[in-house]
């Protein structure tokens, strides 16, 4: 069998994430962790008919798949990878069938990396709670998040609202390394000095690409399905350095918040971010407790003996 990709496939926004973002599976984790794969394997059997609870990422992938809703051919995939065997991966399976999540293609590796079928499956975009997975990933050139444990509740908007910082996550790292290295003074003289110059891309701008031509498809404005946001710590001066290199991407971002330096919850709450990706621990400290966070492991933020904001 090919393992080419048709003209409709090649189009589509392809979204990887593992069984754990998906859905509620702390209890047996748990179990996992403190009984060891047999136990874990037995409870999994045992409870196969028993629905799952929804994980943070369900409403996100509930409202990618509705994007196919009158669709010729589907503009979104969502693929599952799992640590799970094929044995306990059945309950996984009955709980998409029973919410109805358009999911058909899934890897269960049997506790071996999902990583390596990320790439395979063609996914600009890997979730999951499995952090080496998370890096692992981002080392293959894929936009990948850690979703962590979060306060997520549900939002009247039917739109699909996702959140980006800037540095180190639709950007590359240098203006932040500056900043972390010379500091905040230093950080806006480059910002500054360099404005025309745009910026590096992040492990998050081919998704950002691939969403931009999603949302391509549909009307601009409030009747789009899709809405995006900047969400950064920058502040003027350094905004317009941002605001160019967006431009000289072709990338529309619908909403830019220059914070500088607030604590980035409240705003994404207003926005009513279904996720925000973020590279700080800080901000994703301050994130997950208004709405559903993935932490981006990479840049300068995320090296040993990097301060941690």
């Amino acid at each position: 069998m090919s393992s080419s990709r048709t003209e409709g496939e090649a189009e589509r926004l392809v979204v990887a994430i593992s069984s754990r973002a998906l859905f509620d599976l702390g209890e047996s984790h748990a179990l996992f962790e403190r009984e060891g794969l047999e136990a874990y394997r037995d409870f999994q059997m045992a409870h196969e008919n028993d629905l799952l609870a929804p994980g943070i990422a369900f409403p996100l992938v509930r409202k990618l798949l509705r994007l196919n809703e009158n669709a010729e051919e589907p503009r979104v995939e969502v693929i599952l990878l799992s640590r799970n065997s094929a044995d306990t991966g059945l309950r996984i399976f009955n709980s998409i069938e029973h919410h109805r999540l358009q999911i058909a293609r899934a890897v269960f590796t049997g506790g071996a990396s999902t990583s390596p079928y990320v790439n395979s499956f063609g996914a600009q975009l890997f979730l999951s709670a499995n952090p080496e997975s998370v890096a692992a990933a981002l080392a293959a050139g894929i936009a990948a998040a850690t979703i962590l444990p979060s306060k997520a509740p549900l939002t009247a908007s039917a739109q699909l609202r996702i959140a980006f910082d800037g540095d180190a996550v639709i950007f590359g790292d240098e203006s932040e390394r500056v900043s972390q290295e010379q500091g905040i003074e230093a950080f806006h003289r480059n910002e500054v000095e360099n404005a025309d110059k745009p910026l590096s891309g992040g492990p998050f701008r081919g998704f950002l690409a691939a969403l931009h031509r999603l949302q391509t498809a549909f009307p601009a404005g409030d009747d789009s399905p899709i809405r995006t946001a900047l969400v950064t710590a920058r502040s003027a001066p350094a905004h317009k350095r941002v605001i160019l290199t967006l431009r000289s991407w072709g990338v529309r971002l619908d909403e830019a918040l220059f914070l500088g330096g607030r604590d980035k919850g409240p705003f994404l709450q207003a926005f009513g971010a279904d996720i925000f990706f973020d590279d700080s621990h800080a901000n994703v400290e301050s994130a997950r407790q208004h709405v559903a966070t993935g932490h981006v492991p990479h840049g300068v933020s995320n090296e040993p003996g990097m301060a941690r904001r």
